[in-house]
């Protein structure tokens, strides 16, 4: 990774559950950018270190935050660290979320509070705090899923109406923070390779065949569309849910 001047430099921001996959993506992407990136990370320390590295060999600024997207005081302090650290915060990417499967007539009320409390409260107290410290030209960005739109198999509705509820939600805070000039977008990626969804996984083949391009996207290629959205070209457009999913809505 070879860091030039890019679009965000000067920039600081921040990733939650930004240690791996999707996320570790958008903070090598975001740091190629040019800018100062911190980001959170819950259990994967060793990986959260690595990848401060990484960015560091490369010239860059990064800062690994343990937090647990489940509680709010965590998510609230990783942003005043953030601004301790480098002064400013210019963008915020909720990335963290937790993906557990059962049908409904199976599904526990503690795995329903534990998903509300990381892919949908963690993601209104992360923007709420952020807003407070950023200025015109801001850039909120969350990263839903096409599974608010698609479920496709049956154990996913639970997620799915998280993941709908972030889109909902992002909507809103868009005319809320449109007079401060910061946009507020949602990302949805389809089937992406990552640990958490594996390209050699059960249901493979069949996730493949939903696919028009006939493969799964790359970590790489969700973090370009995060960083389009964080940079300057993107400021008209705001309270949008973007897909990135090789036509699986189409």
């Amino acid at each position: 990774m070879n860091l030039g001047s890019g679009v965000l430099s000067g920039k600081v921001t921040l990733v939650t559950g930004g240690s791996r996959g999707i996320g570790a993506g958008i903070v090598r992407r975001l740091a190629k950018e040019g800018a100062a990136v911190a980001f959170t990370y819950s259990a994967s320390h060793e990986k959260a270190e690595q990848l401060v590295q990484v960015v560091e060999a490369a010239g860059g600024k990064a800062l690994a935050i343990q937090a647990d997207s489940a509680d709010a005081t965590a998510v609230q302090g990783a942003i005043e660290q953030t601004v301790k650290a480098f002064g400013r915060l210019d963008v915020f990417v909720n990335n963290a979320g937790i993906l557990l499967r059962g049908t409904i007539d199976q599904f526990s009320l503690e795995d329903l509070d534990r998903m509300l409390a990381v892919n949908v409260r963690s993601v209104f107290v992360g923007i709420q705090a952020a807003a407070r410290h950023m200025t015109e030209g801001g850039r909120i960005v969350t990263v839903g899923s096409v599974v608010a739109q698609r479920t496709a198999f049956p154990g996913a509705s639970v997620y799915g109406m998280t993941k709908s509820a972030v889109a909902g939600l992002v909507r809103g805070v868009a005319i809320d923070l449109a007079l401060r000039g910061i946009t507020v977008n949602n990302i949805q990626p389809g089937p992406t390779a990552t640990d958490m969804n594996p390209a050699d996984g059960p249901h493979v083949d069949i996730i493949r065949n939903l696919l028009p391009i006939k493969r799964f996207g790359t970590d790489d290629e969700v973090a370009s569309l995060v960083a389009y959205l964080a940079g300057p070209e993107a400021g008209f457009i705001t309270g949008a849910s973007l897909t990135i999913d090789g036509g699986y809505l189409a």
